[in-house]
């Protein structure tokens, strides 16, 4: 894991095309801006927790069908 430290303005670079850019620190809650290529997906880890969630439930649910 690679550990950097930023200040509100400042970005990183991840890639060629990818920057996260600080925008904002107040009372310990930082908010970050992501520019990325729209066939990125950028999502919360909660959020991608939930979708790959879903897809095993349908890949469950697809491979029970073919079974039965």
């Amino acid at each position: 894991m690679l550990i950097l430290t930023r200040y509100v303005g400042q970005t990183i670079v991840i890639g060629e095309d990818i920057t996260v850019r600080v925008l904002r620190n107040y009372r310990g809650e930082v908010t970050l801006g992501i520019e990325a290529p729209k066939n990125v997906s950028v999502n919360r880890e909660e959020v991608h927790q939930r979708i790959s969630e879903a897809k095993k439930t349908v890949v469950a649910s697809e491979a029970k069908g073919l079974v039965a």
